[in-house]
Protein backbone atom coordinates (compact mmCIF):
# COMPACT_ATOMS: atom_id res chain seq x y z
CA UNK A 1 0.00 0.00 0.00
CA UNK A 2 1.02 3.46 -0.49
CA UNK A 3 2.76 5.61 2.97
CA UNK A 4 3.33 9.10 3.45
CA UNK A 5 5.72 10.20 1.27
CA UNK A 6 7.23 13.06 4.22
CA UNK A 7 6.45 10.75 7.20
CA UNK A 8 5.55 12.87 10.03
CA UNK A 9 8.68 14.07 12.65
CA UNK A 10 6.03 14.28 15.15
CA UNK A 11 3.05 12.01 16.07
CA UNK A 12 0.77 14.36 17.42
CA UNK A 13 -2.46 12.32 17.37
CA UNK A 14 -1.19 9.51 18.85
CA UNK A 15 0.30 11.85 21.87
CA UNK A 16 -3.10 13.62 22.00
CA UNK A 17 -5.07 10.46 22.77
CA UNK A 18 -2.69 9.66 25.65
CA UNK A 19 -2.99 12.42 26.94
CA UNK A 20 -7.02 12.96 26.61
CA UNK A 21 -7.25 9.20 27.83
CA UNK A 22 -4.89 10.15 30.86
CA UNK A 23 -6.77 13.35 31.71
CA UNK A 24 -9.96 12.03 31.27
CA UNK A 25 -9.12 9.11 34.04
CA UNK A 26 -8.21 11.75 36.31
CA UNK A 27 -10.43 13.66 36.47
CA UNK A 28 -13.28 11.44 36.54
CA UNK A 29 -11.20 10.01 39.32
CA UNK A 30 -11.23 13.80 41.34
CA UNK A 31 -14.52 14.60 40.62
CA UNK A 32 -17.52 12.60 39.22
CA UNK A 33 -16.96 9.09 38.38
CA UNK A 34 -20.04 8.73 37.43
CA UNK A 35 -19.48 10.18 34.11
CA UNK A 36 -17.74 6.44 33.54
CA UNK A 37 -20.96 4.99 33.65
CA UNK A 38 -22.58 7.51 31.09
CA UNK A 39 -19.71 7.27 28.85
CA UNK A 40 -19.07 3.48 29.06
CA UNK A 41 -20.38 0.99 26.46
CA UNK A 42 -23.81 -0.41 28.18
CA UNK A 43 -25.38 -3.74 26.14
CA UNK A 44 -28.34 -2.63 24.04
CA UNK A 45 -31.23 -1.45 25.87
CA UNK A 46 -32.30 0.99 28.56
CA UNK A 47 -28.55 2.28 29.29
CA UNK A 48 -27.18 2.26 25.88
CA UNK A 49 -26.21 5.42 23.82
CA UNK A 50 -24.96 6.06 20.54
CA UNK A 51 -22.21 8.18 21.29
CA UNK A 52 -20.96 5.18 24.05
CA UNK A 53 -19.91 3.80 20.71
CA UNK A 54 -16.68 6.10 20.89
CA UNK A 55 -16.54 7.29 24.49
CA UNK A 56 -16.36 4.49 26.04
CA UNK A 57 -12.69 4.43 24.17
CA UNK A 58 -11.48 7.52 26.35
CA UNK A 59 -12.75 5.48 29.56
CA UNK A 60 -10.52 3.25 31.78
CA UNK A 61 -11.53 0.73 34.56
CA UNK A 62 -7.93 1.49 36.61
CA UNK A 63 -4.43 2.40 36.71
CA UNK A 64 -3.05 -0.37 35.41
CA UNK A 65 -5.72 -0.83 32.71
CA UNK A 66 -5.05 2.49 31.56
CA UNK A 67 -1.19 2.49 31.67
CA UNK A 68 -1.01 -0.49 30.22
CA UNK A 69 -3.71 0.88 26.75
CA UNK A 70 -1.47 3.79 26.76
CA UNK A 71 2.07 2.25 26.80
CA UNK A 72 0.81 0.02 23.61
CA UNK A 73 -0.70 3.26 22.07
CA UNK A 74 1.96 5.29 22.32
CA UNK A 75 4.74 2.57 21.27
CA UNK A 76 2.58 1.04 18.04
CA UNK A 77 1.07 4.32 17.80
CA UNK A 78 3.67 6.70 16.96
CA UNK A 79 5.29 4.58 14.46
CA UNK A 80 2.38 4.06 12.49
CA UNK A 81 0.67 7.36 12.38
CA UNK A 82 4.33 8.67 10.82
CA UNK A 83 4.26 6.85 8.27
CA UNK A 84 0.49 6.39 7.14
CA UNK A 85 0.00 10.53 8.45
CA UNK A 86 -2.47 11.86 10.88
CA UNK A 87 -5.66 11.31 8.92
CA UNK A 88 -5.32 7.76 7.85
CA UNK A 89 -3.85 6.89 11.58
CA UNK A 90 -7.56 8.64 12.86
CA UNK A 91 -9.39 7.01 10.17
CA UNK A 92 -7.34 3.41 11.44
CA UNK A 93 -7.92 3.99 15.31
CA UNK A 94 -11.71 5.20 15.53
CA UNK A 95 -12.59 2.60 13.14
CA UNK A 96 -11.08 -0.06 15.07
CA UNK A 97 -12.50 1.75 18.41
CA UNK A 98 -15.98 1.46 16.19
CA UNK A 99 -15.78 -2.19 15.14
CA UNK A 100 -14.76 -3.43 18.64
CA UNK A 101 -17.31 -1.59 20.13
CA UNK A 102 -20.25 -3.73 17.45
CA UNK A 103 -18.67 -7.03 18.01
CA UNK A 104 -18.62 -6.41 22.26
CA UNK A 105 -22.41 -5.34 21.56
CA UNK A 106 -22.96 -8.93 19.32
CA UNK A 107 -21.31 -10.81 22.45
CA UNK A 108 -23.40 -8.76 24.88
CA UNK A 109 -26.55 -9.58 23.06
CA UNK A 110 -25.66 -13.34 22.60
CA UNK A 111 -24.89 -14.01 25.75
CA UNK A 112 -27.29 -11.60 27.88
CA UNK A 113 -24.25 -9.71 29.43
CA UNK A 114 -25.39 -6.72 31.31
CA UNK A 115 -21.53 -5.57 32.10
CA UNK A 116 -20.42 -2.36 30.15
CA UNK A 117 -17.29 -1.99 28.62
CA UNK A 118 -14.40 0.58 28.66
CA UNK A 119 -10.93 0.79 27.32
CA UNK A 120 -9.23 1.79 24.03
CA UNK A 121 -8.08 -1.82 23.53
CA UNK A 122 -9.87 -2.15 20.56
CA UNK A 123 -8.70 0.79 18.93
CA UNK A 124 -4.85 -0.80 19.87
CA UNK A 125 -5.40 -4.12 18.67
CA UNK A 126 -6.53 -2.41 15.47
CA UNK A 127 -2.73 -0.46 15.71
CA UNK A 128 -1.51 -3.75 16.18
CA UNK A 129 -2.12 -5.27 13.53
CA UNK A 130 -1.43 -2.53 10.76
CA UNK A 131 1.71 -1.87 12.96
CA UNK A 132 2.37 -6.13 12.50
CA UNK A 133 1.93 -4.85 8.34
CA UNK A 134 3.55 -2.49 7.91
CA UNK A 135 7.06 -3.66 10.24
CA UNK A 136 6.59 -7.60 9.93
CA UNK A 137 9.98 -8.45 11.32
CA UNK A 138 9.96 -5.58 14.04
CA UNK A 139 10.73 -7.71 17.24
CA UNK A 140 8.29 -7.76 20.73
CA UNK A 141 8.12 -9.77 22.88
CA UNK A 142 5.02 -11.62 24.48
CA UNK A 143 4.22 -10.93 28.08
CA UNK A 144 3.23 -14.77 28.77
CA UNK A 145 5.52 -16.28 26.40
CA UNK A 146 8.91 -13.95 27.04
CA UNK A 147 10.67 -14.36 23.64
CA UNK A 148 11.42 -12.05 20.90
CA UNK A 149 9.29 -12.57 18.00
CA UNK A 150 8.80 -10.95 14.52
CA UNK A 151 5.88 -8.30 15.12
CA UNK A 152 4.02 -10.76 12.76
CA UNK A 153 4.16 -13.90 14.75
CA UNK A 154 3.55 -11.62 17.56
CA UNK A 155 -0.01 -10.17 16.39
CA UNK A 156 -0.65 -13.86 15.19
CA UNK A 157 -0.27 -15.47 18.32
CA UNK A 158 -2.07 -13.22 20.55
CA UNK A 159 -4.87 -13.17 18.16
CA UNK A 160 -5.20 -16.81 18.86
CA UNK A 161 -4.69 -16.24 22.52
CA UNK A 162 -7.74 -13.72 22.63
CA UNK A 163 -9.79 -15.75 20.28
CA UNK A 164 -8.79 -18.95 22.55
CA UNK A 165 -9.78 -16.76 25.98
CA UNK A 166 -13.21 -15.58 24.27
CA UNK A 167 -14.07 -19.01 23.43
CA UNK A 168 -13.40 -20.80 26.62
CA UNK A 169 -14.42 -17.82 28.64
CA UNK A 170 -11.18 -17.77 29.89
CA UNK A 171 -10.17 -14.48 32.22
CA UNK A 172 -13.19 -13.27 32.99
CA UNK A 173 -13.72 -9.13 32.56
CA UNK A 174 -11.41 -8.71 29.74
CA UNK A 175 -13.43 -8.02 26.39
CA UNK A 176 -11.58 -10.41 24.21
CA UNK A 177 -14.18 -10.54 21.71
CA UNK A 178 -13.70 -6.78 21.37
CA UNK A 179 -10.17 -7.19 20.92
CA UNK A 180 -10.90 -9.86 18.23
CA UNK A 181 -12.96 -6.68 16.59
CA UNK A 182 -10.77 -4.05 16.95
CA UNK A 183 -8.40 -6.33 14.65
CA UNK A 184 -11.08 -6.52 12.30
CA UNK A 185 -11.72 -2.53 11.65
CA UNK A 186 -7.56 -2.47 11.28
CA UNK A 187 -7.40 -5.51 8.81
CA UNK A 188 -10.65 -3.60 7.13
CA UNK A 189 -8.74 -0.14 6.80
CA UNK A 190 -5.85 -2.39 5.27
CA UNK A 191 -7.78 -3.91 2.43
CA UNK A 192 -9.27 -0.43 1.30
CA UNK A 193 -6.01 1.58 1.17
CA UNK A 194 -4.74 -1.69 -0.43
CA UNK A 195 -7.29 -1.41 -3.08
CA UNK A 196 -7.28 1.94 -3.27
CA UNK A 197 -3.19 2.23 -3.69
CA UNK A 198 -3.75 -0.69 -6.64
CA UNK A 199 -6.70 1.24 -8.35
CA UNK A 200 -4.16 4.50 -8.67
CA UNK A 201 -1.37 2.13 -9.30
CA UNK A 202 -3.22 1.11 -12.39
CA UNK A 203 -4.22 4.66 -13.74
Amino acid sequence: MSTAPRPLATPLLTYSLVAVCAAVFFLLQARDPQWTVIGALWPLGEYFKPWQLLSYAFLHGGVSHLVFNMLGLYMFGGDIERVLGTRRFALLYFTSVLTAAIAQLAVNAVTASDIPTVGASGGLFGLLLVFALLFPQRKMILLILPIPMPAWLFVTLYAGVELYMGVTGTMQGVAHFAHLGGLLGGGLMWLIWRVEFERRRRR
